[in-house]
């Protein structure tokens, strides 16, 4: 990690170089060519082009190794009644993700990715496998004191990006990042709202269903954290420290270190998003790699999509995490590449271009170039 800084600020990761422009182009020019009409297939050819931009190849190839890591950790501002649930139940999910209980292992198992678990600061003891990086028990209530450290949260953002070299270096081809942490929606909506200059009461949800007088007293959290949040806004090191916690450093350092080491993610929901928020100020462009694949019920989760420019796959009503709107969203992005990869072009197939033309002797390469027929 570096020491130089800028304002003041550790330089942690150097500007992200974008995916392959001259392979987008060339993914771009093949979809004219194949057997539909230009633009038919929709999104699905921005995607498959996106693909191949972050592969460096046209065609490019399916994703065979997917990755979801999800990252468990308390906080402290769950005992103050901002959850459905009391923080105990976040030690219970990561025995029940080991178990493979849980919605992100079944929906991994379907589209064939697999999952590993690290405990970066639940309050309690896990198994030691899952413990390696493990910051500290539960981060601080950042409605009256800072989550971490600032060694700690140095020390959270460099386990992130540990986590994301030893998937990487393992032969992950894409990666998913996905969350587990009682409580955790409130310091996603403390760093969302603070980065884009919102009021709390335009971006708090429900998280996990609370009801009005929970979400009465998470707004009252958060916007106390807010307070606090201000000064230190423009140094996001400062701020995951005030604001965040341990496990939001961590996928902030995982997400940015995936994209300096040009692999593409799929973002999940409200507190993976607030980290990659936090990931695009610590490494400029890291964004470019990235693939929302859901919009949840969050208010805080479309602030946040729209301050990235990241336009979600789907709109499921989910509000779940641990990496399942993420998980649900791949099979299209898979759909989208082996369309891209395994159609035929006109000219493979024999398919005119214009009507009168043969359908075995097309008028050559330039008319193939073209739109191609007409849908209805």
């Amino acid at each position: 990690m570096g020491s130089e800084s800028v304002g003041g600020q550790p330089t942690l990761f150097e500007p992200v170089t974008p995916p392959d422009e001259t392979v987008r182009a060339q993914a771009e020019a093949r979809q004219l060519q194949l057997t539909k009409p230009a633009g038919s297939l929709g999104r699905l050819e921005t995607l498959a082009c996106w693909a191949a931009a972050c592969q460096g190849v046209c065609p490019p190839t399916p994703f065979g190794r997917v990755r979801v890591v999800v990252f468990a950790g308390d906080h402290g501002i769950a005992r103050k009644g901002v959850s459905a649930y009391p923080p105990e139940v976040t030690a219970q999910m990561v025995a029940n993700f080991v178990n493979g209980g849980a919605a992100v292992n079944a929906l991994a198992n379907r589209v064939g990715a697999s999952v590993r678990v690290v405990d970066i600061s639940v309050d309690g003891d896990t198994d030691p496998s899952l413990s390696t990086f493990k910051i500290r028990r539960s981060s601080g209530s950042i409605d009256r004191e800072d989550a971490l450290t600032h060694e700690e949260t140095l020390r959270a953002i460099d386990a992130g990006r540990a986590i994301a070299d030893a998937e990487i270096d393992s032969g992950a081809d894409l990666l998913i990042a996905g969350e587990m942490g009682i409580g955790n929606t409130t310091p996603a909506t403390v760093l969302i709202a603070t980065l884009t200059d919102t009021e709390p009461v335009a971006a708090v949800g429900r998280g996990t269903g609370v009801d009005d007088a929970g979400w009465i007293r998470k707004t009252a959290a958060i916007r106390d954290a807010m307070r606090r949040a201000r000064p230190v806004v423009r140094d996001v090191v400062a701020l995951l420290r005030t604001s965040g916690g341990a496990d939001l450093a961590a996928m902030a350092g995982f997400l940015a270190q995936a994209s300096a080491r040009r692999t593409p993610v799929i973002l999940d929901g409200i507190t993976v998003t607030s980290a990659a928020m936090a990931a695009e100020e610590l490494a400029r462009g890291a964004r470019a790699w990235w693939l929302a694949g859901h919009c949840s019920t969050e208010p805080a989760h479309k602030i946040a999509l729209k301050h990235l420019d990241l336009d979600p796959l789907l709109d499921l009503d989910m509000r779940l995490g641990e990496g399942s709107g993420a998980l649900t969203a791949l099979p299209i992005l898979q759909g989208a590449v082996a369309a891209l990869a395994e159609m035929a072009t006109f000219a493979e197939a024999g398919v005119s271009t214009r009507a009168g033309e043969s359908d075995t002797e097309p008028d050559g390469e330039d008319d193939i170039d073209q739109a191609g027929p007409t849908s209805d």
